[in-house]
């Protein structure tokens, strides 16, 4: 596993934008009330969609090309 600093920027990028991703899509289901918001709730489904991310990154890291994120293979 070639897991370089741009890999691990790489992954923690996706996650973080997976989570915002999450959270604003529950947002959007009506939650829109901000004194009404279950936080908890929505901090598990953001830090869910983050987990899910960076495994994901971490499994295509030998399916694309070595060293990054993407599971498709650039040029080949």
């Amino acid at each position: 596993m070639h897991l370089t600093i741009t890999f691990w920027r790489s992954a923690g990028e996706r996650s973080i934008r997976a989570a915002a991703s999450a959270m604003l899509a529950l947002l959007g289901t009506g939650m829109l009330n901000i004194l009404q918001i279950d936080w908890t709730g929505l901090l598990s489904v953001g830090l869910g969609a983050a987990l899910v991310s960076f495994l994901t990154s971490i499994a295509a890291s030998e399916i694309g090309d070595k060293g990054t994120t993407s599971i498709i293979r650039a040029g080949k």
